[in-house]
């Protein structure tokens, strides 16, 4: 059985964008180590509510590590100090007794606050729209193994396919870059036959894309990777800068 263990929150509030944040503490008794963190946000806004107060804004859905909406920065890692999980799978257990959690969302020009802890990560849907899909006519649905796929194209596509675009690797970056998330987008299509066509304009529309978003430039310090709750690999990054520079040079 988890014993239970009295916390300090430590969260960011802010009613707007534009508006002028800041950090207030909230005292919580008694919470088991068996509690994810976003049930223990849903016991303080509980109190929160009883004490006739607004309750903290912060973005969930599935709560099962798919959806990627737990997006928050915790004691100074995207997802909190446990590795290759969100937010909704970390549980109290990975905190001591009497420790102060400082709670605060994405830090990013490209995704601004909405309010308190959730964010506008709609740039992350522009970039897509801009070349993360496959113009192909099939005709009628072929078969699945009707086009021959090496184990190794499909296992390294299918890693970059995990990728859940919860911006973790953005709030990581020094820069506020989202290299590893439209690395992830390109590669995912570009090692599969049917993405191959396209793979170059691809590259160069969705990095054009997010520069004009206001991502920032990647440095290679590799935060992203080690902070992607799925471990999405950097090489993503330089398959999609050898598209960009093909297509750049094709130009």
């Amino acid at each position: 059985m988890d014993k239970e263990i009295n916390v300090k929150v430590r969260v960011w509030r802010q009613q707007g964008p534009k508006a002028k944040g800041h950090f207030e503490t909230y005292k919580l008794e008694k919470i088991s180590g068996g509690t994810s963190f976003l049930e223990m946000l849903d016991i303080l806004n509980e109190q929160l509510i009883r004490d006739k107060k607004e309750p903290v804004v912060f973005d969930n859905d599935c709560r099962e590590g798919i959806c990627g909406m737990c997006s928050l920065y915790i004691n100074g890692h995207p997802h909190g100090p446990d590795d290759l999980i969100t937010t909704c799978q970390l549980h109290m257990r990975h905190f001591k007794d009497g420790q102060t959690i400082t709670v605060e969302p994405w830090r990013s020009a490209a995704f601004p606050v909405v309010r308190d802890l959730m964010v506008d990560r709609q740039a992350f849907d522009k970039i897509i729209q801009a070349g993360g899909y496959v113009n192909v006519n099939t005709g009628g649905v072929p078969d699945a193994n009707a086009t021959p796929i090496s184990k190794l194209d499909a296992d390294e596509a299918m890693d970059a396919a995990s990728c859940i675009g919860c911006g973790a690797c953005v709030a990581a970056c020094k820069n506020g870059s989202a290299m590893l998330f439209v690395s992830a987008k390109v590669s995912q299509l570009a090692l599969l036959p049917q993405g191959k066509v396209e793979a170059k304009a691809r590259a160069r529309a969705m990095v054009k894309r997010m520069d004009e978003l206001g991502f920032g430039n990647c440095t290679n310090t590799r935060a992203c990777e080690l902070e992607c709750p799925k471990g999405v690999s950097i090489s993503n990054i330089a398959r999609m800068n050898r598209s960009y520079l093909g297509a750049k040079l094709s130009e």
